[in-house]
Order: C-alpha cells, then structure tokens, then sequence
C-alpha cells in the first residue's frame, strides 16, 4: 500500500517519456533549442511541439523565440517551478524504487 501512494506522488506532468527527456535534458543543459531537443529525444516535430506546450501551460519551461541571422530559434530552459516539480519528482522516484 505504502509502494502505491509513492507511485501516485510522481507527478503526472513529468511522468511521461518526452516530458521527462525534455525535462532531464534542460536541468542538464540549463537551455537548449527546439532541435538540441528533437534530436537528442528522436521525436518528431510534433510531438515535440505538443509535450513542450503541455510543459509550458503547467509553467515548468519558458520559452524564448528569436531570430539568429534570419532564421529563427526557439530555445526553452526551466523555470523555478519547473526546477522544483524535477527535484520533486527525482526524489519522489527515489523513494518508490528504494520501497
């Protein structure tokens, strides 16, 4: 019963193979852009798109667009919020595994 709530206090919004490879990637890199990401995940366009707005609309990423010569980059770095709820949820992880 114990193992079970554990399992519950991981968050759902990181709990999930995308969001949690966006959100390991940028507490280890501080920042990194759209394709750092897409790249390094294997996902598409798309898919990226969607996890990182899910992301943002729970405040765990900001988001900055910008133009590098003439082509644009959007780059994307956690928030306080963000930094905590990935603290949260490494240590609600860790207690899970060690139960």
């Amino acid at each position: 019963m114990a193992t079970v709530r554990k399992l519950e206090a991981l968050d759902d919004i990181i709990h999930q193979k995308v969001r949690l490879g966006v959100m390991s990637s940028l507490m280890a890199a501080g920042e990194a852009d759209f394709n750092f990401l897409k790249g390094a995940l294997g996902v598409s366009d798309g898919n990226l798109s969607t996890h990182l707005t899910v992301l943002e609309e729970h405040g765990y990423i900001r988001v900055r667009k910008e133009f590098v010569g003439k082509k644009p980059r959007t780059t994307y770095a956690p928030t306080d919020e963000g930094r905590r709820a990935f603290e949260a949820y490494v240590e609600a992880l860790e207690a899970f595994v060690r139960a």
